[in-house]
């Protein structure tokens, strides 16, 4: 499933292997919280974010350059 979430005015793609509402909750909770408490590695990739994809309690954050992309837990 695929739904659109508004991060930094932009919107990002988020990828979704099952419904659940409340891993999108999570999902923008953390990622406003990591934008200003987050370690530079994680700022760098919150700022060319394209898109985001959950699988389970997991959220990969994928950038415009491969080697910023992450995985955190949402859980």
């Amino acid at each position: 499933m695929k739904t659109m979430l508004l991060f930094q005015n932009k919107t990002i793609p988020v990828y979704l292997t099952d419904t659940n509402k409340q891993a999108i909750e999570k999902l923008t909770a953390i990622l406003n919280r990591k934008l200003t408490t987050g370690k530079n590695a994680l700022k760098t990739c919150l700022k060319s974010l394209i898109s985001v994809e959950i699988v389970g309690s997991e959220a990969t954050l994928h950038s415009y350059f491969e080697r910023d992309t992450l995985t955190i837990s949402l859980y």
